[in-house]
C-alpha cells in the first residue's frame, strides 16, 4: 500500500482542555476525537475515510490515548496532534506515536474464491532504537495470535506508514518514536461484509499486542515498566461504560429469578404428597411475574455496546446480556416442556465425573449415624444474621444488609440482592448455624456488597456464570467452619442425582423413590430435593453445589488464592480479567473478607488441604 501524499501542516487551533488529572476527551474537527485517559508516553493515530468498517479505528478507540480523525478534518487533526504531543514532550523525554491503519483488500478477491486473504501484520518504524525495539515487541505479539486455525505473519518495513500530518512532525523530534501497524483485512469478505467474530478477535489481539510493545518501550526507555503491561490499559470507565451498566443493572434488577421459578407452597405440596403415599406428583405454584419476560428482552438488546471503547468490558457485558436472556428465556417457560431445555442451556448437565463423585459420597457416608442436636427455627436463625452483619458493618457501614423472614419460601435460606430472605418453615440443627451464615453471608452477601463497591453494578449483580464458584465457595465456608456434616454432603450429593435423574428423563415420583429407596434419604429429604429440581418444570441448577465446591476444594489445594474471588460474584474464568483491571486501577481490592479466614482453627484446616486431597479425605476430617 502507497503511503498518501503529505499534507502542509494547517495552522488550525486546537486548545487541549485537560482535566486536573490530565484527562482529555475533546472532538477534534467535524468528525475526529482525542482521547487521554491519564498522562501518557504514547499515543495511537488512526485516520479514516470509512469508520464503519475500520478494524484500526477500533483498535484505536480502545487504547487509553488516541487522535483519530476523517480526511477532511486533517488541518484540525495537524493542529491538535502538534498540542498533545508537545504536552506528552513536556512530561516525558522520548514518546511513542503509533500510526494504525488498514490493509486494503485484494481488488481481483472473487466471492466464491477458495483462498482466504493473507494474514500478515505489516509493522514499520523509525531509525532510532526505541522504535526499533517497540516495533520488534509489537512484532513478537502479533506472531503469537491465532485465529480461525491460522497463525498471524508478520513482515516488518523499513519505513513506517505514515498519516498525512505525521511525518514532518516526527521527522522533526528526536524524542518522538514512530511505528506504523497495518492490520490485515482477513475480518472483511469479498462484498466488504464484516465477519463479527473474527473483527472482534483481530481487535483484542492487537490491541493486546499494542500494549505488550509501549510496555517494551518504556522498560528500555529507563522509565520502569508496570507490573503488567495491561496495567497500561484503560483507567477510567467512559461514560458510555456507565450508561450501560445500569441499564443492564436496571434489567437484572426488574426481576427476582429465584424467586418467579420458586413455588410458594412447597411445605403445603411435601404434607399433600407424603400424605397420600406418594401416589401422585406434587402440583406447585408460583408467585405472579413481576416482568414481561418479552419486553425485558427488547430492552436488553437495545443496548448498544458499540460505543464502550474497551473489549474488555464488552467482553463482560455480552456475555452478561446473554445471561438475562437465558434467565428471561426460563421465566417464560416456567410450568412449559420448554423449561428443561432453557435450563440446561444455562447450567449445563451432569458430567460423568460429578455423577461418580455424588454417588461415591453416598456410598461412604450410608449408615452413618446422624447426629443428635437441638433444633432452631426462623427466628434464632434471624437474630444470628443480624449479628453477624453487624459484625461487618462495624467494619464499613456499607454492609447495609437486610434480614426477612417469610412464609411464601420453602424451608431454608436464600439471599436476593442484599436481604438474607429466611422461611418461617426453617428448622434446623443449632450446630449448622454457623456454617448456613458463613455460607449466606460471609460469601453471597459479602461479594454483593463488595461488589457494590467497584463502580459497575456487574461486579454486584454478578458476571456471567459466576453462581457456580458462588455456591462452591459457600459449601466451602460451611466445610471451613467445621460445618459441612454428613447430612449436609448427602444432601449435595443427592441434588446432583437428582438433576442427573430428572435430565434423563425421570418424572418427580421416580426421582423420589430413587432418593428414598435407593439411597436411604429421609422421606421429607428426598421430597425438598426432590421439590427444588423438578420446579417450574425441571432445574438443572443444583448439580453446581457439589461441583463448585470440588472445583473450589481443588483450586486451594493447587495452592491458588480465593482473594480475587471477593471483589464481586465472579466465575473462575474471569480471574484474568479481574486482574487485569485490577492493574489498571479500575477494581479496588475488596472491602470487606470473610471473617472466619481470620481464625486460627479455620486456617489451619485450609492448610491442611493438599494437591492429593479428595472427597474421601475431607468427609475423614469431620
Amino acid at each position: 500500500m502507497n503511503p498518501p501524499s503529505r499534507l502542509a501542516l494547517a495552522p488550525a487551533p486546537f486548545v487541549a482542555e485537560y482535566s486536573a488529572t490530565g484527562a482529555l476527551r475533546q472532538p477534534v474537527g467535524q468528525h475526529g476525537r482525542a482521547h487521554i485517559d491519564r498522562p501518557s508516553f504514547f499515543l495511537m493515530l488512526h485516520r479514516s475515510a470509512d469508520p464503519a468498517t475500520s478494524l484500526a479505528r477500533h483498535v484505536a478507540v480502545t487504547s487509553p490515548s488516541y487522535l483519530i480523525w476523517n480526511p477532511e478534518d486533517d488541518a484540525a487533526a495537524a493542529s491538535a496532534l502538534r498540542a498533545i504531543v508537545a504536552a506528552m514532550r513536556d512530561r516525558y523525554e522520548q514518546i511513542l506515536v503509533v500510526s494504525l491503519y488498514d490493509q486494503e483488500q485484494s481488488p481481483d478477491a472473487a466471492e466464491d474464491a477458495p483462498r482466504l486473504p493473507p494474514f500478515t501484520a505489516l509493522i514499520g518504524s523509525g531509525d532510532d532504537d526505541a522504535a526499533t525495539r517497540a516495533a520488534d515487541a509489537l512484532g513478537a505479539a502479533m506472531a503469537e495470535v491465532e485465529i480461525d486455525l491460522r497463525r498471524c505473519h508478520v513482515e516488518h518495513r523499513s519505513r513506517p506508514y505514515f498519516e498525512p500530518t505525521v511525518e514532518a512532525l516526527v521527522d522533526g523530534d528526536p524524542g518522538i518514536s514512530h511505528v506504523s501497524f497495518g492490520l490485515p483485512p482477513i475480518y472483511l469478505a469479498p462484498t466488504g461484509t464484516v465477519y463479527p467474530q473474527m473483527f472482534r478477535e483481530l481487535s483484542l489481539a492487537a490491541g493486546d499486542s499494542l500494549l505488550r510493545s509501549a510496555c517494551s518501550f518504556i522498560a528500555d526507555g529507563g522509565e520502569g515498566a508496570p507490573v503488567h503491561y495491561r496495567a497500561l490499559g484503560r483507567s477510567a470507565f467512559l461514560s458510555a461504560a456507565l450508561k450501560t451498566d445500569r441499564k443492564l443493572d436496571a434489567i437484572a434488577r426488574s426481576f427476582d429469578f429465584l424467586l418467579s421459578i420458586s413455588p410458594i407452597n412447597t411445605d403445603e405440596a411435601m404434607h399433600e404428597f407424603l400424605g397420600a403415599d406418594g401416589g401422585k406428583s406434587p402440583r406447585f405454584r408460583y408467585r405472579p411475574l413481576e416482568v414481561d419476560p418479552d419486553i425485558a428482552k427488547r430492552d436488553l438488546y437495545a443496548i448498544d455496546l458499540a460505543g464502550l471503547e474497551d473489549p474488555l468490558l464488552e467482553t463482560l457485558f455480552s456475555e452478561k446480556r446473554r445471561e438475562l436472556d437465558h434467565q428471561l428465556t426460563m421465566i417464560a417457560a416456567r410450568n412449559t416442556p420448554e423449561f428443561r431445555p432453557a435450563s440446561m442451556l444455562q447450567y449445563g448437565v451432569v458430567e460423568p465425573e460429578l455423577l461418580a463423585a455424588a454417588l461415591a459420597i453416598l456410598a461412604a457416608t450410608e449408615g452413618r449415624p446422624r447426629r443428635g442436636t437441638t433444633m432452631i427455627g426462623a427466628s434464632e436463625v434471624a437474630t444470628g444474621a443480624r449479628a453477624l452483619i453487624d459484625d461487618y458493618a462495624r467494619t464499613d457501614d456499607r454492609f447495609a444488609a437486610k434480614v426477612e423472614i417469610r412464609d411464601d419460601l420453602a424451608a431454608g435460606l436464600m439471599v436476593s440482592g442484599g436481604t438474607l430472605m429466611i422461611s418461617s418453615h426453617t428448622r434446623l440443627a443449632r450446630h449448622r448455624l454457623d456454617a448456613l451464615l458463613a455460607h449466606e453471608v460471609s460469601v453471597h452477601l459479602l461479594t454483593w456488597f463488595n461488589g457494590s463497591t467497584q463502580g459497575l453494578g456487574i461486579f454486584r449483580t454478578g458476571l456471567a456464570r459466576y453462581e457456580g464458584v458462588q455456591e462452591g465457595l459457600g459449601v466451602f465456608a460451611e466445610w471451613a467452619v467445621g460445618g459441612l456434616t454428613t447430612a449436609r454432603i448427602r444432601l449435595l450429593a443427592g441434588r446432583v442425582l437428582a438433576v442427573d435423574a430428572m435430565l434423563r428423563g425421570a418424572d418427580f415420583i421416580a426421582c423420589f423413590e430413587q432418593l428414598r429407596q435407593g439411597h436411604d434419604f429421609r422421606p421429607q429429604t428426598a421430597f425438598s430435593i426432590a421439590a427444588r429440581v423438578f420446579r417450574s418444570g425441571g432445574f438443572a441448577k443444583d448439580a453446581i453445589y457439589l461441583r463448585g465446591f470440588k472445583a473450589v476444594v481443588d483450586a486451594v489445594a493447587s495452592g491458588l488464592p480465593l482473594d480475587p474471588f471477593w471483589i464481586g460474584k465472579i466465575a473462575p474464568d474471569h480471574l484474568a480479567t479481574v486482574e487485569e483491571l485490577l492493574q489498571r486501577g479500575l477494581l479496588q481490592p475488596p472491602v470487606f473478607r470473610p471473617e472466619f479466614l481470620d481464625r486460627p482453627d479455620i486456617q489451619a484446616r485450609i492448610a491442611r488441604l493438599t494437591a492429593d486431597t479428595s472427597f474421601d479425605t475431607i468427609l475423614d476430617w469431620e
